[in-house]
């Protein structure tokens, strides 16, 4: 699906790690924008600086999808996965079908 790279399996497993982690806490600062916004929690202190840590953070996640399509990790269908995700708040989806991908590439195959 993302015909993803073996030439560099190692990096790109740090590279998809990052961006794992990234995703991760980006999708909790926005369930605590949510939060803030429906009134469960009083958010007139954090809403500015959340809400702008949290879209620096998907520009980095989709900037880092874009850097690994530049060099050959992926193509272009997983930066535009993690745009389309990131609008449902689910970056977290393309992370685990290109991992996927990844290990299935890595394993030996049982054909013979």
């Amino acid at each position: 699906m993302f015909d993803v790279s073996q030439t560099d399996s190692p990096r790109t497993r740090k590279i998809l790690s990052a961006m794992f982690v990234l995703a991760t806490i980006d999708f909790v600062m926005l369930i605590v924008l949510l939060a803030g916004k429906f009134g469960i929690i009083d958010s007139d202190s954090f809403v500015a600086p959340l809400g702008m840590t949290h879209g620096l953070l998907f520009l980095v996640l989709v900037g880092i999808a874009f850097i690994g399509a530049r060099q050959g990790r992926w193509n272009m269908k997983y930066p535009v996965a993690v745009v389309i995700a990131g609008i449902a708040a689910l970056v977290i989806v393309p992370d685990l079908l290109i991992r996927r991908e990844l290990d299935a590439k890595a394993a030996p195959s049982t054909d013979a």
